[in-house]
């Protein structure tokens, strides 16, 4: 990669508005206030906890996202392994200290938000391999150095998470930044000897799972061997969503929804109470508000002058449509349940706080798309 030393010159404020990506702003709302109907619809047509605490979330992190945009591109590229250092730093205090709930242990408790480091490393793994591989050369990418050092760093907080334990956010931090490493160009002998080492690994893999994640993957082949127990989730999921046909029940009419057959329907399982109340028509146009914003971020990635900016736009779009096909397979039963948030849609701070934090950087990449990084 050749690397240019020449900056952008500078932009007054109202030329830093002017150059918002309004239609990703304007999507990222609009799936946000869909989500806010939603979460309203789960608490029964009421405005109870999770409605305003999501709504209160939203707003809050919807305004940080467009605060956070100004912050050049190059400061957060200066940031990004201190970025990671830290959300390591507090993976291992978790570990430790971390506060337990339904027996796991993954929080931070700061008082006005229990945080989850893990759903921020989604973020700060990818802002790390950005940087990293800017540096490198093309013709240097392939080098053992180059594709070993990233993978230590992938492995650190992987660790960290399963110890949680949280094997679905592990995945997805992994396939975060092997996301990043593949785009910067490693060959592909490298991920067929990593899968290979995989498939070796996969049997002393499984004997270390947690009674309760066998449990998933034994449902997922066979959700009716435990039709009241490990199985209930996913049968009733795929009820709902079918039963919602082409136009859905109607809004706050989700019979599996509102008598409660449908545990966690505002956390991981929004999309199946969103697919039964709106159906095929509903879900369709979530679809497309989602393709619209990946395509956004695939544009701005591809005019972004900097290879950091590059890497970061593309290496976050893969990582967001990870999360959104993991989720409806999730729900769908195509895939075993692995705990895997539905971007902006589904109720949790720590998660949505990430989401926004990488729209923000995004939008940074926008607003200094010609700006160099040296």
């Amino acid at each position: 990669m050749v690397l240019n030393t020449q900056f952008s010159e500078e932009k007054t404020f109202l030329e830093k508005v002017k150059s918002f990506d309004f239609v990703l702003l304007i999507t990222v709302f609009l799936i946000g206030v869909i989500s806010c109907f939603a979460m309203y619809s789960t608490d029964g047509g009421e405005f109870k906890y999770h409605t305003n605490s999501h709504i209160l979330k939203f707003s809050i992190f919807f305004v940080m996202f467009m605060i956070f945009s100004f912050i050049r591109i190059r400061t957060w590229y200066t940031l990004a392994y201190t970025f990671y250092l830290i959300i390591l730093l507090m993976l291992v205090y978790v570990m430790f200290f971390g506060i337990s709930a339904q027996g796991s242990q993954r929080w931070v408790n700061l008082y006005f938000l229990n945080l989850q480091p893990s759903e921020l490393m989604k973020i700060a793994i990818i802002v790390c391999f950005a940087r990293f591989y800017h540096r490198v050369q093309s013709e240097d990418v392939n080098k053992l150095r180059n594709f070993f050092e990233p993978i230590i760093l992938l492995v650190l907080p992987i660790y960290l998470v399963i110890s949680q334990p949280d094997l679905g956010t592990s995945i997805l931090i992994a396939c975060s930044g092997l996301a990043v490493i593949w785009l910067a160009g490693i060959k592909a002998r490298y991920f067929i000897y990593s899968f290979l080492t995989l498939l070796v690994c996969a049997p002393f893999v499984i004997s270390i799972l947690k009674p309760y994640q066998k449990n998933r993957i034994l449902s997922f082949f066979d959700p009716e061997r435990d039709p009241l127990g490990a199985g209930y989730q996913i049968i009733q999921s795929k009820i709902a969503v079918g039963s919602g046909g082409l136009y859905g029940k109607g809004y706050l009419k989700g019979t599996q929804s509102y008598l409660d057959y449908l545990p966690e329907k505002h956390t991981d399982f929004i999309f199946t109470l969103f697919s039964e109340e709106f159906g095929f028509l509903g879900s369709l146009i979530l679809l497309i508000l989602y393709f619209v914003m990946l395509l956004r971020i695939l544009i701005i990635g591809y005019g972004s002058k900097s290879y950091f900016a590059k890497f970061y736009c593309f290496g976050f779009a893969s990582a967001v449509f990870l999360y959104i096909a993991v989720n409806m397979s999730m729900v769908l039963g195509l895939l075993p349940i692995v705990g895997s948030p539905l971007p902006i849609m589904s109720y949790g701070g720590s998660a949505l706080l990430s989401t926004m934090i990488g729209f923000s950087i995004v939008m940074s990449c926008r607003i200094y798309n010609k700006e160099m990084i040296a």
